[in-house]
């Protein structure tokens, strides 16, 4: 009965496939609490849309690989880890003022950070 249901329905005959393609492989869904790291392949595009106060600002975010916001609130924190800044690949160090975005609820970009001094020269679309 199963293999006449996979038979008819082109979805399922493409996820077979595709499985029997990658017989012993293991794929690992991306988890939406691991730090971001922006390598040099990976091309985030950050815009500063707006600073609602001088603690928040609205950030469009797009990441063709792990997410995409039009309008994502980030706000000023203290940095708890090193990184680096998604607008201007700066390195950020712990203790560094920086903004990130809105945690709850998690994000795909958790982790992710902006240095404070990088927005402040930055100018609203």
């Amino acid at each position: 009965m199963a293999e006449a249901a996979i038979a008819l329905d082109p979805w399922a005959q493409t996820i077979f496939q595709l499985t029997a393609l990658n017989d012993g492989v293991r794929f690992e869904a991306p988890s939406v609490r691991r730090p971001f790291v922006q390598s040099v392949d990976r091309r985030v595009a950050v815009k500063l849309i707006e600073r609602p106060s001088t603690t928040t600002a609205t950030i469009e975010w797009r990441d063709s690989t792990r997410c995409c916001y039009g309008d994502q609130v980030w706000r000023a924190m203290r940095a708890r880890t090193a990184g680096v800044c998604a607008m201007s690949g700066c390195e950020i160090r712990p203790g560094d003022r920086v903004y990130g975005p809105n945690p709850r609820p998690v994000p795909g970009n958790a982790g992710a950070m902006i240095l404070a001094s990088v927005l402040d020269q930055a100018t609203p679309l």
